[in-house]
């Protein structure tokens, strides 16, 4: 599988690389194993120089986050599919074939990604990105087996191949090619939603993205920033809403990004008043600010997406709203919220 390169971006995971490197190894033969360090500074490089002599180290001069690593690291790959997969994820044997199986068999898919198990309760989905993930009527993601904080068990109900709208940055692959073409992903992100921007791109120049069943992953998650982490609030709704002003039309920023600036609010208050966590309610602040104060920087992407990708496509996204379906009408699950919508 020389066709094959897996990119895992490490920041001072060295702990992680030493668990879960040799199931890489072991589970992905003939592939092409790099792994990218983002200036750690503990004792990652001079571990994998000991103990991992098969590894390719692309050291990054600085840390560039999520993003930027990425987009470095992958400048430097020839192969046709690139992987791109967390340091806190387990492989399994046979994961790889399933994913190039399903790229070859369709030139249109561009990415996919396995189905993303818990790593510490293995019959259920884990939050980055479980089977796959979906988009809501007001830029809200949510995934195949998780909604919002909600995690559901997995009984094979999503052992379909189906189209999604992205997949997750915890573990996909993507024709190489098209990584560049797309321009990589949008470095202001830093990290969280930067997939979900860079699937958008793809889906708006006529590529899938998919789910391949016949893939497992387990994913410890949090190996960098814990879910309850203020700093993840801040980049979430941050992103968020960057997110949504590069991608939707004008006539969806008049009508839906005052009722989506208000839910951010809502959660806000949520955050000081109920969860009794006035750091979350600050970071959505800050995060408000940051667009804010940037929103001259967005208008110019913006500007910019329009002309690469002026989005002629039918894009699989649900046209309610996932808000309303999990607090107001109780509903916990995607097959749930989406019903006939979208497929299972």
């Amino acid at each position: 599988m020389t066709n094959v390169a897996i990119v895992i971006l490490n920041y001072n995971g060295e702990a992680l690389l030493k668990k879960f490197l040799p199931l890489v190894i072991s589970y992905s033969a003939n592939a092409r194993i790099i792994v990218a360090d983002n200036c750690s500074t503990d004792q990652s490089v001079q571990t994998l120089r000991k103990e991992f002599f098969s590894v390719e180290i692309i050291q990054i001069p600085e840390n560039r986050g999520f993003c930027g690593g990425y987009n470095f690291a992958i400048k430097n790959i020839a192969e046709k599919y690139c992987v791109l997969i967390n340091s806190d994820i387990e492989v399994t044997p046979n994961w790889l074939d399933p994913l190039v199986a399903i790229m070859e068999a369709d030139t249109i898919i561009g990415a996919v990604q396995p189905k993303i198990l818990s790593y510490y309760q293995r019959n259920y989905f884990e939050y980055a990105g479980a089977a796959g993930g979906a988009i809501d009527l007001l830029g809200y993601p949510f995934c195949r087996g998780r909604v919002f904080n909600e995690l559901e068990e997995d009984s094979g109900q999503y052992n379909q191949n189906v189209q999604l709208f992205w997949a997750s940055g915890a573990c996909f692959m993507i024709r190489t090619e098209l990584f560049s073409k797309m321009g990589g992903l949008d470095e202001d992100f830093f990290a969280h939603m930067e997939e979900i921007d860079f699937c958008w791109k793809l889906n708006r120049a006529g590529y899938k993205v998919f789910f391949q069943n016949l893939s497992t992953v387990y994913h410890v998650g949090g190996g960098t920033l814990a879910k309850s982490n203020p700093m993840k609030t801040y980049l979430n709704f941050r992103n968020g809403l960057s997110l949504v002003y590069k991608h939707w039309s004008l006539h969806e920023l008049i009508f839906k990004l005052p009722i989506r600036i208000l839910l951010d609010w809502a959660a806000g208050l949520k955050f000081l008043m109920v969860d009794k966590s006035p750091k979350d309610a600050s970071a959505v602040v800050k995060a408000h600010y940051h667009f804010i104060k940037n929103f001259q920087k967005d208008y110019l992407k913006r500007k910019q997406m329009r002309i690469d990708f002026p989005n002629k496509y039918r894009l699989p996204m649900f046209k309610k709203s996932i808000v309303l379906a999990f607090y107001l009408f109780n509903k916990r699950t995607y097959n749930q919220i989406v019903g006939e919508d979208l497929p299972k």
